[in-house]
């Protein structure tokens, strides 16, 4: 196990963590957008994660097998939108109101989106710190051979 294999594994954890807070803001953004250009209102999003090998970019591709293929990193696999009925609000004066006088909205929790916002935050914090942990290491480990 190479200590730059391991950079590689956090900087996959704060790229994932970056697209889902991206993910997060555009939806909190259009919580009350009720007309879009594919028609409706907005549908929220959400990011899939799934597992991923990583290779380090400073480790020959011999020596990465030879230490057993790679560490497992994660990458965003898809983003999900929510297919849910929106939210019905009675609205008659509204431009996008239907016939009966009622207006879609996106269907969301800004209290949920919120919770979700603050995890990922710490998720790419803990990211954060262990790349400095690593950084620590690499430059101990230079003093050390001097």
């Amino acid at each position: 196990m190479s200590l730059f294999s391991l950079l590689s594994v956090s900087a996959s954890g704060m790229a994932v963590q970056r697209k889902r807070a991206e993910l997060l803001v555009e939806n909190m953004a259009n919580a009350e957008t009720t007309r879009t250009p594919e028609g409706g209102p907005y549908k929220r999003k959400d990011a899939v994660f799934q597992s991923d090998r990583q290779t380090s970019p400073f480790s020959s591709v011999f020596q990465t097998e030879l230490n057993g293929g790679g560490m497992t990193g994660v990458k965003v696999s898809e983003v999900v939108v929510d297919q849910s009925e929106p939210d019905k609000r009675y609205m008659p004066g509204h431009p996008d109101a239907d016939p009966q006088g009622y207006v879609a909205f996106p269907k969301m929790n800004p209290a949920e989106d919120m919770v979700d916002l603050v995890s990922t935050t710490r998720s790419y914090q803990g990211n954060v710190a262990a790349m400095t942990a690593i950084k620590d290491m690499i430059h101990r480990s230079l003093d050390i051979m001097r």
